[in-house]
């Protein structure tokens, strides 16, 4: 009879902290390669609806004229202004949060050191930003189609279909999202020391500022150019009153 050498198994390959290390790295690596796309989108997003801004500017205008000069009103001209203030608004938040340029008490948090800092913004999206913005999104949805299979109407003379402002809620809430996703992926990386500090703010150009070079570059309205830069520099002038 034939004996057969017995299968012997091998030594099983001992995970070592290097390696833990390498495989977090590259984990790590791999979600802010995620979130970087996220703030590309985010920040597109944001660019492009700015632009609305002044677009809801020359409507406002126009319809005033129209109204006082010509005795001539429309509601859905009057409509379509909220339609697209909401949408700056909604479709701006995740662009606003990957600029830290939410409204944030920072008497207290701007004592403490980074990392603190840092875990402060930890807890604060997981217990208050991603929860909510989720709850929102899942109550908003309905509406939108429960608008979209009513063909609801606005009720004023004239108005508009509803769904449109009506999808604005989800969406927003939808780039919200992903936007506290990309900022939680973000505070862990400092934290664990896979990245930079993303609180820290890089010296720049206003909002107000980036606004009027991209009118000028597009050669759009000198006299928005002008009003919103003469308005930049009344906003940055303190008060004669606040002078002592």
């Amino acid at each position: 009879m034939i004996k057969l050498p017995q299968h012997q198994d091998l030594p099983a390959r001992k995970i070592t902290n290097a390696d833990q290390e390498a495989q977090e790295k590259t984990s790590m690596q791999g979600l802010l390669k995620m979130s970087g796309m996220i703030d590309g989108m985010n920040e597109r997003i944001g660019r492009a609806t700015i632009w609305l801004i002044l677009i809801v500017v020359i409507i406002s205008a126009g319809n005033a004229v129209s109204r006082f000069a010509l005795n001539i009103s429309s509601n859905a001209m009057l409509e379509v202004q909220w339609y697209m203030f909401s949408a700056v608004f909604m479709f701006c938040s995740g662009y606003v949060l990957n600029k830290n340029e939410h409204i944030r008490i920072d008497v207290v948090t701007g004592r403490f050191s980074a990392r603190t800092q840092n875990w402060i913004d930890v807890f604060g999206i997981l217990v208050f930003l991603l929860p909510m913005a989720v709850l929102l999104a899942y109550l908003s949805w309905p509406v939108f189609t429960n608008a979209w299979n009513s063909g609801e109407i606005s009720q004023n003379p004239g108005g508009l279909v509803r769904w449109p402002v009506r999808l604005v809620m989800p969406i927003g809430f939808a780039l919200l999202i992903l936007q506290g996703i990309s900022e939680l992926i973000k505070r862990v990386a400092f934290l664990t020391g896979a990245g930079p500090n993303s609180l820290d703010k890089e010296a720049g150009p206003s909002a107000e500022q980036e606004l009027a070079e991209a009118i000028k570059k597009h050669q759009v309205a000198p006299q928005v150019v002008s009003y919103v830069e003469a308005n930049h520099e009344m906003v940055d002038q303190p008060k004669q009153g606040d002078r002592k």
